[in-house]
């Protein structure tokens, strides 16, 4: 199962990023974010995605 997760449309996507850090989410991508999302693992290891709110 993998997760795709938008802030709400109005959201800021790097603030919602920088509040999964703080919560043990790590990102995946390293920086790269390609085609408007960034991959990142929950504190298991488990990926997804915050992607740009449609």
């Amino acid at each position: 199962m993998h997760f795709d997760l938008a802030p709400s449309v109005h959201g800021d996507r790097r603030a919602e990023i920088d509040r999964l850090v703080s919560l043990g989410a790590t990102r995946v991508d390293l920086g790269r974010g390609e085609g408007g999302q960034v991959t990142m693992a929950d504190p298991d290891g488990r990926e997804f995605c915050v992607v740009t709110a449609p």
